[in-house]
C-alpha cells in the first residue's frame, strides 16, 4: 500500500517551530514525538491525493520539548513545538537533504534577525506589561522629600557639632576640653531625638528597614552614647 505524505510548511522562531499540514476535515489525528526526536504525524483527511489516510515523519535537527500542541481546522493542522534550547536552527531536519514534502511557511516565515527583532519587541511589551501592574505610591514623591529633608538635617546637625568641636580645638587647645561637651549639648541632643525616627520610617512604610533591626540600632547608638 503506498504511503500519502500532505504538504508540510515549516517556520520558526529562536524557541518554538511551527508546522502547518495541508489536510482539511482531518479526523483520527495522531501525533507522537519518538525517542529518537522524531515526530510522527497520521491522520485521515482531504489533501492532495483525495480522502485518504496521510503520514509523514520528521527527525528534528536538534533536540525538541516533548510538549506538542496542534489544532485542527477545515483548511490544516497547525502543530507548535517547543525547542530545548532557544537558538535558531539552519533547517529543520537532521538530514541536509530537505523531503520533497516540505517547504517553508511564508505567512509565518521570518530569518533570524527579524526573529530577534519580535522577540525582543515582545520582552519589551512583557516588560511594560509588568510595570504597568506595578502599584504605584502616589505619595512617593512626598515620601522621598521627607527623607532627603530628614537626612539632611541629620547632615547638617552633626556637622554643626564637628565644625564646633574642631574649631575650639584648635583655638583653645586642651583648655576646650573642659566645655566643650556643653557647647554642643543641645544640637547632640537634638540629633539623638532625631535619630528615634529611624524606628518610626520603617512602621510608617518609608523604608525597606525592618523595624527590629532599626530599634536595636537606634538603641544601641544612644545608649554607646
Amino acid at each position: 500500500m503506498q504511503i500519502l505524505t500532505p504538504h508540510v510548511y515549516w517556520a520558526q522562531r529562536h524557541g518554538e517551530i511551527f508546522l502547518r499540514v495541508e489536510l482539511s476535515d482531518a479526523t483520527n489525528v495522531d501525533i507522537r514525538l519518538m525517542e529518537d526526536n522524531t515526530l510522527q504525524f497520521r491522520a485521515q483527511g482531504h489533501g492532495a491525493k483525495g480522502d485518504n489516510q496521510y503520514e509523514f515523519s520528521l527527525e528534528f535537527l536538534e533536540p525538541v520539548k516533548p510538549e506538542i500542541h496542534q489544532k485542527s481546522t477545515q483548511r490544516q493542522v497547525d502543530i507548535k513545538i517547543k525547542k530545548r534550547e532557544e537558538r535558531w536552527w539552519q533547517r529543520l531536519t537532521l538530514r541536509e537533504k530537505k523531503p520533497v514534502f516540505l517547504g517553508s511557511d511564508f505567512d509565518r516565515w521570518l530569518d533570524e534577525s527579524d526573529a530577534e527583532m519580535e522577540l525582543q519587541a515582545k520582552e519589551k511589551i512583557n516588560k511594560i506589561s509588568v510595570e504597568s501592574r506595578v502599584r504605584k505610591d502616589p505619595y512617593l514623591g512626598l515620601k522621598k522629600g521627607y527623607l532627603f529633608m530628614y537626612n539632611l538635617v541629620q547632615f547638617l546637625g552633626f556637622s554643626w557639632i564637628f565644625v564646633n568641636m574642631t574649631v575650639r580645638l584648635f583655638i583653645l587647645g586642651q583648655d576646650s576640653f573642659y566645655d566643650t561637651f556643653h557647647t554642643a549639648a543641645d544640637m547632640m541632643y537634638f540629633c539623638q531625638m532625631m535619630a528615634v525616627l529611624e524606628v518610626i520610617n520603617p512602621l510608617l512604610g518609608l523604608v525597606k528597614t525592618k523595624f527590629f533591626p532599626a530599634m536595636i540600632q537606634v538603641i544601641k547608638t544612644r545608649y554607646s552614647s
